[in-house]
């Protein structure tokens, strides 16, 4: 009876085997979408920008600005169009995987990133 099911399993735990190195080579980054003269944007950069870098999810997700108003790079694909600033998109190998729409203030913010990163299986200071 457990010789079928090594069989069966057998390629399956080796086809996991090959694509793990792949995923965790992904890229990632944190896409942020702004424009001149956006307050939230501002704010974000008070209070967020200057420790981004050197937190756990800066390194796992660096940041990546962008213009509203100028074109996303081709390299990128978003599910949707970005209409409102700032606006952070969660980017794994170029391919939108998640986005907060605004910045709701310090304390929401690393909870929303936490959840996105979380939901990609992105380790942060070593959690997953």
């Amino acid at each position: 009876m457990y010789k079928h099911l090594t069989i069966f399993f057998a390629p399956l735990v080796a086809i996991f085997i090959a694509l793990a190195p792949v995923a965790a080579s992904a890229e990632v980054r944190l896409l942020m979408a702004e424009e001149p003269g956006c307050i939230w944007c501002a704010r974000w950069n008070a209070q967020i920008a200057p420790i981004y870098p050197k937190s756990g999810e800066g390194v796992a997700a660096p940041l990546l600005r962008v213009n509203i108003k100028q074109p996303i790079p081709d390299e990128i694909a978003l599910r949707r169009k970005i209409m409102f600033t700032p606006t952070f998109v969660l980017l794994v190998d170029g391919v939108e995987s998640g986005r907060i729409e605004g910045y709701p203030g310090e304390d929401f913010f690393w909870g929303l990133l936490g959840r996105l990163l979380a939901q990609e299986n992105i380790q942060v200071n070593g959690e997953s």
